[in-house]
């Protein structure tokens, strides 16, 4: 388990922002106020004080101590010390790329913005994940009967992601993108299954209503969500937590959805351990299955003939 540092903050996190980030939907109305005066000029903090901060966000001084301790920090002055450390390892290319993707971009610049994006979802989601439910995940479904994923919309292909490589390895898996489906096979789960709701918000009602079903069924339930106080992470037993930042092109799931595969990647390879013979043994076999449907490359003739003379 991760230790507080000198500003509170735990030291296993990589960022403060990343926890705010993570905490807000859950947060109180006047909290999360405080919390978007924070995230939107986080390096502004170390010069503001607490009476600045609280009038910005139109609430009080005992508001913005309650949110300091809500994101696990002592105080305001604690809250100042985690901020200014933080902004002094962000370089001024961190804040250029990291800014938002503008209508004046040029293409260079938007593959340089969603390259950084990408990478930052990765380290920042690796960087603060739970090893022990991780753990405890991979335990649950490496002895699982059977293991049904639920994901709506972006997520769905997540959860397809994951029955794809479960099955490759031999286990029973199945991703259930329709609703009604899911439910039906929520229905008939028994203890010793396992279900995995997959949820950016957390909040995806199709999701939690058959992850519910599934937990009354007496499954184990896990839940990744980039938010740990959101409705999903209530009524799961596991709960890993990705740190994905979207924002102008939000609809389009895409630093969210890098988070939510590298999660399924350690999941999927702590598995693989557990079978590590049947697991090699069952992915040379599905390898070599679809052997003849790959063409050969044939060599560059022209090259060739260069080549010789």
């Amino acid at each position: 388990m991760a230790t507080p540092d000198e500003s509170g903050i735990e030291s296993g996190e990589h960022s403060p922002l990343v926890r705010i980030r993570s905490l807000l939907p859950g947060l109180a109305r006047a909290e999360q106020r405080v919390a978007r005066i924070v995230l939107a000029d986080p390096s502004s903090i170390a010069h503001r004080s607490i009476t600045d901060v609280a009038e910005a966000a139109e609430t009080s001084e005992t508001t913005v101590t309650r949110f300091c301790k809500a994101v696990g920090v002592s105080g305001y002055p604690e809250l100042r010390i985690a901020l200014a450390a933080d902004t002094a390892r962000t370089t001024s290319r961190d804040r250029d790329l990291g800014s938002e993707i503008s209508e004046t971009d040029d293409i260079g610049q938007i593959v340089d913005k969603i390259g950084y994006a990408d990478a930052r979802a990765v380290e920042e989601t690796t960087d603060q994940l739970d090893v022990t439910a991780l753990r405890s995940l991979v335990d649950a479904v490496a002895r699982a009967r059977r293991i049904d994923v639920y994901g709506v919309g972006a997520s769905g292909f997540v959860a397809l992601d994951l029955q794809q490589k479960l099955h490759r390895i031999g286990l029973t898996c199945f991703a259930w993108p329709d609703t009604h489906n899911a439910l039906t096979s929520a229905a008939i789960l028994e203890p010793g299954d396992v279900a995995i709701g997959v949820s950016h918000t957390g909040a995806t009602t199709e999701t939690v209503e058959v992850l519910r079903e599934a937990g009354t069924q007496g499954a184990t339930t896990a839940a990744i969500t980039n938010f740990e106080r959101s409705p999903v992470t209530e009524i799961a037993d596991l709960v890993l937590t990705t740190a994905a930042r979207e924002t102008t092109y939000r609809s389009g799931a895409m630093a969210s959805r890098i988070a939510q595969l590298t999660v399924i990647d350690c999941l999927f390879v702590g598995v693989a351990q557990r079978h590590i013979d049947d697991a090699k043994t069952a992915l040379q076999a599905t390898s070599e299955a679809v052997g003849n449907h790959r063409l050969r490359v044939r060599p560059d003739k022209r090259r060739h003939r260069e080549d010789s003379r």
